[in-house]
């Protein structure tokens, strides 16, 4: 009677214990969402409620032409104001995910009577998904390493800047809701691939579709997905639950993937899905063998293999031979250029400068990952280790994931996106654990605790979590299983193994072993360091958010000893095309200013940020680099009006079109052979100083951004580059400047009209003649050279 009672009452206590600890995990998850929203919120604080970037703002012009025109005007959208005079069918080049997530928001907020305007929820959604994304990665990290190692994970990727530089409000792009739907499609797979339940792998096929419609790094998730399939088959660690978490994806996944327009028939015909379909084929055979094995005798089954694998060999070589006829027709082999970048990172600067050309399409710099990730590079290798202690089919996925993820960032800056999820996985793994074994060595420590520690099979998923023994005195039986197990619980254990697969890691994890104690001070000192190594990175996390990342492109800042300098000069520049132009107007400047002279001056530009027409783009190009007179030939044959350059030699702004002038020379000359690089480099050095080349000094480029700038200071000193011009004193024929911004940031210029220079050129060629009328008549009747 007494030891029913006190296995009750260890019962009740159990299950208080147990209902206590959720009400405070959901509490602290919370207020970590409380966490992810509010530290992105510094851009609004400190400047205003403005969309940030490039790319945002053909997002908010898309949410906008959808809130106002219906989902079915979306789809069918021919946009006439980008890429004159070719336009852009909107519904079939873009993901919709973003646009039709902020949509229904702004629809269910004014359903309930909240008024809030388009700008307002686009400006806020990316902070409002890093809640989400935060929640997601709890989810994701619980399933391998409990609930400790989630809140933690979670805590990590609320904070971490790499994943802030992109979530801030009013980056309203569409790695905003893709990383949220990235981290939950990687639960629900590792969901699925624990509990063998056809319900989550419905889900996550579900989320997988999400995960399209919002980011064309989809890619990511169904190569890593395969990759781990096949490594737990190679592995030996195959079991129906695997198949149910990987085929179902497979089928629905690319099934609803070709429901994507921007998708389509690229989701089976293209190379970056082929690996899912080689595993998806052998899983089946895998499937198959297992099956085979389970009906017949050991005789048979060997005569059945060979058979099934000579017959999956065909079938193997015979797809191989399929795949390498569909994509050998293809210069690149059937992948995106982008790809091949990731795959070759010399590709792209080899072969394609337009991708090149892109700052975040850069290989990343070391101190780049300290500000991005800071203390986490430093954890990721303690949480490794973690995961290996002991390897779970989900541990091992999170191995799989940061491996890969660190290689791609390391050739693109701009994944380090997906870096930052992984490391906070890692982290989040690396700091439980070391909490859970300097807290227990603590406490045994002080409070003597007799018997030791055990594992603790049944508190988590991953059989990782430990627990106390509450100093209760094992019997005999218990002592039994320290001990080293006779060959003949050994070969037991491995029979009841075979027959039942799912329970193997069970019965491996409720074997007890010693757990690790240190000494109480060496636990004292190392808590005390863990804690002052979380306090230095939240210090650096809100400073990332408030200072390097909360700044909108579109309105700068800059602190001098008489206060802040607020630079303000691209919306002056765009409200001056707004006011100041006829509607139909078009606009020509370099690819980068294309969405925002859209979306904010209203007017129709030649190329924008889209960038997929690489000879529009080197057309451009061309023009920017070509003399005055071929210049302007070519802008008046795309109808152009007004030339639009950003300099930012008066106030020392590094990014204007002077220091992107030579990817104008390269992408031009890609397409047009006569324009080359050597020819605006002298002894290959890139100079806009006396000793610049007469090419260069005479471009288009160089006019535009150098006229009257010797006005400002009588010098003509370019703070950027740090020299004085080489040609100071010049003036235009064939363009005039109609506006510049208050601080010289952009300039605007307006092509001359043919007549006036036509009206010059007889009066020149009339002094030059004589006066009789036959010569009179002969200069009339020359060819008119601008035809």
């Amino acid at each position: 009677m007494w030891p029913s009672m006190a296995a009750g009452e260890k019962a009740s206590g159990t299950t208080l214990r147990n209902a206590f600890g959720n009400v405070l995990s959901f509490f602290i998850l919370l207020l970590i969402g409380v966490l992810a929203f509010s530290i992105r919120l510094f851009s609004v604080i400190k400047y205003e409620s403005v969309i940030h970037e490039f790319d945002p703002y053909f997002n908010y012009r898309v949410t906008q032409f959808l809130t106002k025109n219906g989902i079915y005007d979306f789809w069918n959208w021919f946009d006439d104001r980008t890429w004159y005079p070719l336009g852009r069918v909107i519904g079939g080049t873009v993901y919709p995910g973003l646009t039709l997530t902020a949509g229904t928001i702004w629809w269910l907020l004014n359903s309930l009577n909240i008024p809030l305007s388009v700008e307002t929820v686009c400006v806020f959604t990316a902070p409002i998904f890093s809640a989400f994304a935060s929640w997601a990665t709890y989810l994701l990290t619980k399933e391998v390493k409990g609930t400790g190692a989630g809140l933690t994970a979670a805590a990590l990727l609320a904070m971490v800047p790499s994943y802030i530089s992109r979530s801030v409000a009013g980056s309203y792009d569409n790695e905003a809701v893709a990383i949220f739907a990235l981290i939950f499609t990687f639960y629900l797979y590792i969901k699925t691939l624990n509990t063998g339940s056809l319900f989550y792998a419905t889900l996550n096929a579900i989320a997988y579709f999400y995960m399209v419609c919002s980011w064309g790094g989809y890619t990511f998730i169904i190569n890593l997905i395969p990759m781990h399939v096949l490594l737990c088959i190679v592995t030996g660690r195959y079991s129906s639950r695997l198949y149910i978490a990987y085929a179902p994806l497979v089928v629905l996944g690319t099934l609803l993937a070709a429901l994507v327009p921007v998708v389509g028939f690229n989701a089976v015909m293209t190379s970056e899905h082929f690996a899912s379909f080689l595993v998806f084929i052998v899983i089946h055979v895998v499937a198959l063998v297992y099956y085979i094995k389970g009906i017949l005798s050991a005789k048979m089954f060997k005569v059945a293999v060979t058979l099934v694998v000579s017959v999956g060999l065909v079938v193997c070589v015979a797809a191989l031979a399929v795949l390498v006829a569909l994509v050998a027709s293809s210069p690149t082999k059937g992948w995106s250029g982008r790809s091949l970048s990731l795959l070759d990172p010399t590709y792209a600067s080899k072969y394609i400068p337009i991708i090149a050309s892109v700052s975040e399409h850069q290989p990343p710099t070391w101190p780049s990952y300290f500000t991005d990730i800071n203390v986490l590079a430093f954890l990721v290798p303690a949480g490794i280790i973690s995961c290996f202690l002991p390897l779970s089919d989900a541990s091992s996925f999170v191995v799989l994931y940061i491996v890969t993820s660190v290689y791609f960032s390391g050739v693109m800056v701009r994944l380090m996106l997906v870096l930052a999820p992984a490391a906070c996985i890692m982290s989040g793994i690396a700091l439980s654990q070391s909490f859970d074994v300097f807290t227990r060595s603590i406490k045994f420590q002080l409070f003597g605790v007799p018997g030791g520690f055990k594992v603790d099979a049944g508190e988590t998923s991953s059989d990782s979590s430990v627990t106390e023994n509450d100093g209760a005195k094992r019997d005999k039986s218990e002592d039994i299983l320290k001990e080293r197990p006779s060959r003949k619980n050994k070969k037991k254990e491995k029979e009841q193994a075979e027959k039942n697969p799912v329970e193997k890691t069970s019965i491996k994890s409720k074997k007890e072993k010693k757990l690790l104690v240190l000494p109480l001070e060496v636990s004292l000192i190392a808590l005390i360091l863990l804690v002052f190594l979380g306090a230095f990175y939240v210090v650096h996390c809100v400073w990332a958010a408030a200072e390097a990342y909360s700044a909108p492109s579109i309105v700068l800042t800059s602190y001098s000893p008489s206060g802040l300098h607020v630079f303000d000069d691209f919306r002056e520049a765009y409200g001056w095309l707004s006011h100041n132009t006829d509607v139909d107007d078009k606009v020509a400047s370099w690819w980068d200013y294309g969405y925002q002279t859209t979306a904010m001056a209203n007017r129709t530009v030649i190329v924008d940020n889209n960038t997929w027409n690489n000879t529009h783009i080197a057309t451009v190009g061309t023009a920017m680099s070509s003399p005055e007179k071929e210049a302007w030939e070519i802008f008046n044959s795309l109808d152009v009006k007004y030339v639009l350059v950003v300099f930012g030699g008066l106030v020392g702004y590094p990014s204007d079109d002077i220091n992107k002038f030579l990817w104008m020379v390269r992408i031009g000359g890609g397409v047009f052979p006569h324009i080359k690089e050597p020819d605006y480099l002298r002894d290959g050095q890139y100079r806009i100083d006396s000793m610049a080349t007469p090419t260069m000094l005479n471009c288009l480029m160089y006019k535009l951004s150098y006229y009257r700038f010797v006005e400002t200071d009588g010098k003509g000193f370019d703070r950027v580059r740090g020299t004085e011009i080489g040609k100071k004193n010049f003036k235009l024929t064939h363009f005039e400047e109609v506006f510049t911004t208050h601080h010289w940031m952009v300039r605007i210029y307006k092509l001359k009209p043919r007549k006036n220079r036509i009206r010059g050129k007889t009066k020149k060629s009339k002094t030059k003649s004589s006066s009789t009328t036959s010569s009179k008549r002969s200069v009339v009747s020359k060819k008119n050279p601008w035809n």
